[in-house]
């Protein structure tokens, strides 16, 4: 009998709390994000002792201006992943807008918000095409991007040597509406000896904003239903072919923030690829939690990969490592973290809904 009066029918608290205790372990590690947040946990400590200076506000902010840039694609990727779909032109569209920008002001005279404006329109119309060729060819993202990527690299980079005569567009600062410009992509803060941009803030912003749109929105369910099972999802009504659109658009718009970012600190663009930059955002996503089968992730993983991806890159650079020994960790990281994923979605599908 309990305390109450009741028969306890041979059950005792003891043999409850056990099977509690599991549930709990199991629904947090269904949680995308954990493995990155252990992993960060696990390099901050160890650079943290071979490298003090990380922990200075100087080094802070050095990592946290690393992280911003990566993260802010990293998220937008991520939201792809999460419908099943790749862009490897990201990083491209980046260049690629602040190529655009640069050559209306510097060449053409514009004033700088008309040509912000027009290149994101441009950057507009890549991800409209990527997502468009996905879902009317049925071609594998993967491939559609990367001669997207292939395209731009090619026409964005000789287009500006034959225009300009060299790679490099410079001198912009002294254009109508910089200084407005300036305040909304490039201010910073100075706290100690660590000068902290506003690439964080819209890092964070945006961050949040996945998030929210990811878990709160019809479109969240849609993105999760696309890349959970597409089929049953265009049977049940799901709008696949505008949600990939919509993400592709977002993706573009990620890389022409991350250019301008780019263009208004340093007042000019140099016409580079971008394709190592684009392998980065899907690693950060991978790393934070995003399946390559589509389905399963989250932004605020993408934001934690980005910024373990800074601490391990700042981390070698501090402790004074050869530079080269920071891809052999992030693959290493890479690995676990497709390890760790797989375990996880494991333990996801052997959670009970409630």
């Amino acid at each position: 009998m309990t305390a109450d009066g009741l028969p306890s029918f041979g059950h005792s608290p003891t043999a409850v709390a056990p099977a509690r205790g599991r549930r709990l372990l199991d629904r947090a590690l269904a949680r995308p994000s954990l493995p990155a947040f252990a992993g960060l946990a696990v390099v901050l400590v160890f650079f943290g002792v071979q490298a003090p200076g990380l922990l200075t506000t100087g080094g802070l902010a050095s990592v946290l201006d690393s992280a911003a840039l990566l993260g802010i694609g990293g998220v937008a990727v991520a939201l792809l992943l999460v419908s099943g779909q790749f862009d490897l032109s990201i990083g491209m569209v980046a260049v690629g807008g602040a190529l655009v920008t640069g050559l209306l002001i510097g060449e053409l005279g514009w004033g700088t918000w008309p040509a912000l404006l027009t290149s994101l329109a441009a950057a507009l119309a890549v991800g409209v095409v990527n997502g468009w060729l996905v879902v009317r060819t049925g071609l594998p993202s993967f491939l559609v991007t990367l001669a997207t990527f292939l395209v731009l690299q090619g026409a964005g980079l000789a287009g500006v040597r034959a225009l300009t005569g060299s790679g490099r567009i410079e001198g912009l600062s002294s254009a109508p509406g910089w200084s407005s410009a300036t305040a909304v992509f490039g201010s910073t803060v100075q706290v100690g000896d660590g000068r902290f941009r506003i690439a964080l803030v819209w890092w964070l912003v945006l961050t949040l904003g996945a998030t929210w749109v990811l878990w709160r929105t019809r479109f969240g369910n849609a993105v999760f239903a696309v890349g959970g099972a597409r089929r049953a999802a265009r049977e049940l009504g799901v709008p696949d072919g505008w949600t990939t659109i919509v993400l592709y658009c977002c993706t573009a718009s990620a890389g022409w923030l991350i250019g301008t970012l780019g263009l208004v600190r340093i007042g000019g663009v140099q016409a580079s690829a971008g394709l190592g930059t684009a392998v980065d955002f899907v690693v950060v996503a991978v790393i934070g939690g995003c399946l390559l089968t589509g389905g399963y992730g989250s932004a605020i993983g993408a934001a934690v990969g980005a910024l373990l991806h800074a601490v391990a890159r700042q981390g070698v650079v501090l402790a004074g490592w050869d530079a080269r020994w920071f891809e052999a960790f992030l693959g290493v990281l890479l690995l676990v973290a497709l390890l760790a994923n797989g375990v996880v979605r494991g333990r996801l599908r052997a959670v009970p809904r409630s």
